[in-house]
């Protein structure tokens, strides 16, 4: 690895929010960067639900890209108002943000985040539809790597970065730890248009969250700023929890009027208000197992690569990932950017990175596995009232 700001090529391997934040960072200060995604285009898919950004975090990190005024424009600080049940129905705890209140944690939807970080990048920063296929050490002994992706094409960097989430194909490069089955299975949906379509559940979501935690189960309901709502379904008990559960429950998830059919008796004894947001889901149903690398993750350190967001430490979704990411990539450009030009110099500066990260995400998983075990655990929903509450 030669150079700074002019002589760094630099290949960032997914197109979240970690490593979009890293590209316009980067490019701020002049150094050459691609990002390789395999999405087809901006609009292949669905981004999923929203994101509350921490000021000292993802807002930390959109500030020194000199995005606070664009991710204003899309901020909902009415976003973060919560009301948490059990699944009788009974009000444990309820947040309504003021209009006055400091935006310490705001939602975006995924899509307007996604959104503001590519216009930001110059043309052509993003090669879309590339997925990587395998990584080599370039064969002129330097630090550099050859890229090869799943369509044929070739690339070739001074420094490789995974930001390419869960699923990492650049992680084994650095570790063999895979992520791990956390005994929760997840099914999303989606009400569009709830104003229109549905006024009176809209009133019972209200502007941020509606979150009903039973015995084995829960269900989150979320606002987004598309006007749509995204339902999530969480179980969690000793049969649903299991790793296999998804494919051998019998839930017809290709087929999504009869897979809603079939989710609501799960829900038999659930408040009304819960069965009816099952049953407004329109358009497909999206099964995901929940899984989390081992707290504390750490690897060997090999000059020209590092990792990124989940890719480095996938946590339980409690809203700590995309804003660890994002101050990943933070971290990671401030350390680049602070070396003098030589190859000992940017080894000594991703090591740096490595050292900061490990320390501090570390510290942020461990928070998100104990949210998620105080949620699972019998008296779930007692339990995270009282953790909101300060008790």
């Amino acid at each position: 690895m030669a150079g700074t700001a002019g002589g760094v090529d630099i290949a960032i391997v997914g197109g979240g929010p970690g490593g979009l934040t890293l590209a316009r960072l980067l490019t701020l200060r002049g150094i050459r960067t691609t990002v390789y995604e395999r999405d087809a285009g901006p609009t292949a898919r669905t981004q999923g639900g929203t994101l509350d950004l921490h000021a000292d975090t993802g807002q930390l990190a959109l500030r020194a890209a000199g995005l606070t005024r664009a991710f204003r424009r899309h901020a909902r600080p009415e976003g973060e108002d919560m009301r948490l049940l059990d699944h009788t129905g009974t009000l444990l705890h309820r947040d309504d943000t003021p209009d006055d209140a400091p935006a310490l944690r705001p939602e975006i939807d995924r899509a307007d985040l996604r959104d503001l970080l590519l216009h930001s990048l110059p043309p052509g920063t993003v090669a879309w539809g590339r997925a990587l296929r395998t990584a080599t050490p370039a064969q002129d002994g330097s630090d550099g790597w050859q890229l090869e992706f799943t369509d044929g094409s070739r690339a070739d960097c001074d420094l490789l970065i995974g930001a390419d989430g869960a699923r990492s194909r650049v992680r084994p490069l650095l570790t063999p730890a895979v992520p791990d089955h956390l005994g929760v299975n997840t099914v999303e949906g989606a009400v569009p248009a709830i104003d229109l379509t549905h006024p009176e559940l809209a009133a019972v979501v209200g502007r941020g969250t509606y979150w009903v935690i039973g015995q084995g189960r829960s269900l989150a309901a979320q606002r987004c700023g598309d006007g749509s709502v995204r339902v999530g379904l969480s179980f969690y008990g000793p049969a649903d929890g299991a790793a296999d559960w998804l494919t051998t429950c019998g839930i017809p998830f290709d087929r999504p009027d009869a897979a809603r059919a079939a989710l609501l008796p799960l829900f038999a004894d659930w408040t009304p208000e819960c069965r009816a947001l099952i049953a407004a889901c329109t358009g497909p149903l999206t099964p995901r197992p929940l899984t989390a690398l081992p707290v504390g993750l750490r690897w060997p350190h090999r000059p020209g690569l590092t990792l990124l967001g989940d890719a480095a430490h996938l946590m339980p979704p409690v809203g700590v990932g995309a804003n660890a990411a994002m101050r990943d990539a933070l971290e990671l450009a401030t350390a680049l950017t602070g070396e003098t030009g030589g190859t000992e110099e940017a080894d000594a500066a991703l090591r740096a990175y490595e050292e900061e990260m490990f320390t501090r995400t570390a510290r942020a998983a461990d928070g998100a596995a104990r949210v998620l075990a105080m949620m699972t655990a019998p008296g779930g929903a007692q339990a995270v009232a009282a953790f909101f509450r300060g008790e």
